[in-house]
């Protein structure tokens, strides 16, 4: 798979950046690209969880076809200026990842929905975006469950600066409070050496990491990423001068497995996904009863969701 970090092509020349990292948010009007932060569009006095336990009763049986929504987000796109080389800039709201932040979308991000294909920064972080926006703002869960931007912490960053990285994840650490209670961090990792996804989730109160991967293999075949994550940890504690009662304790997850290349940001979206309508801040080793496997219509599921968030939101 090709690196996800730092992938978007087809860009005016002031916006490619050849580091692979992560650009600043432009200076000037780029395109008709829009820049606002969106109310919620569901009721905040929602149960939490509850419109996804509803969705999941309702996938569908066939998979692999294109839904009504994807359809009319596809007609969208194909008539505006996106498909000359437009872009759009979208401010999340600041309690997405506990620090102002803008996404840039273009074209490539739109196929990568439509034609199921490796996912991209921009599809994670939007569909972390919807996740927050529809379920968890105004609700319990913003205090159990947060996310860690992948455009800061991920493979090709840690190599060129980890204290930077390190730093970075302390500062997030540090914005959500005590963390004497249990709750998740959600980090989507990107390998940065073939764009492979896997997913991070850290509960600081007891010190325990959890890991996600849709490929077999454990937190070895990343090493620097877990001296990251442990240094960080431990560097929260000791400015919050908690005792480190115990080690850092790392748990493989015997999640649901990909059956080919292209899977691994769908399933890293389900894991959030699945977490948080659960409302678990315990993952079991063997994974969720609920969901010992992923068809292909979880999937497309969760790109119906985007799809329907997308047009809601007005983003084209």
């Amino acid at each position: 798979m090709r690196d996800a970090v730092g992938s978007f092509v087809g860009w005016p020349s002031d916006l490619i950046f050849p580091d692979a990292e992560t650009p600043t948010r432009p200076t000037h009007k780029v395109g008709k690209g829009i820049s606002r932060r969106i109310e919620s569009v569901a009721s905040q006095k929602e149960v939490p969880g509850r419109k996804l336990k509803s969705a999941a009763k309702d996938i569908p049986t066939t998979s692999g076809t294109k839904s009504q929504i994807m359809m009319r987000l596809e007609k969208m796109v194909d008539e505006s200026d996106i498909m000359h080389g437009a872009i759009r800039s979208i401010d999340f709201d600041e309690g997405v990842f506990g620090a102002a932040h803008f996404e840039i979308i273009a074209k490539e991000d739109f196929q990568q929905l439509f034609e199921h294909d490796e996912l991209g920064i921009a599809v994670i972080h939007t569909y972390i975006w919807y996740m927050y926006v529809t379920l968890m703002r105004g609700t319990e869960l913003c205090n159990r469950f947060n996310f860690i931007a992948a455009s800061r912490i991920n493979a090709t960053l840690i190599t060129k600066n980890p204290t930077s990285v390190k730093n970075d994840l302390v500062d997030r650490f540090m914005v959500a409070g005590d963390n004497t209670t249990p709750s998740l961090y959600f980090l989507p990792f990107n390998s940065g050496n073939g764009g492979h996804w896997v997913l991070v989730a850290m509960d600081l109160s007891r010190l325990i990491v959890y890991y996600l991967d849709s490929l077999s293999g454990d937190w070895s075949k990343y090493p620097n990423m877990k001296k990251t994550v442990d240094t960080a940890i431990i560097k929260f504690r000791s400015k919050k001068n908690y005792r480190n009662r115990k080690d850092i304790t790392w748990v493989r997850v015997e999640c649901p497995q990909q059956n080919n290349s292209v899977d691994c940001g769908f399933f890293v979206l389900r894991f959030m996904r699945d977490i948080i309508a659960l409302n678990r801040i315990d993952i079991p080793k063997m994974y969720f009863e609920e969901y010992k496997s992923y068809s292909r219509a979880h999937l497309d599921e969760l790109k119906d969701e985007l799809c329907q968030f997308i047009v809601d939101q007005r983003i084209i």
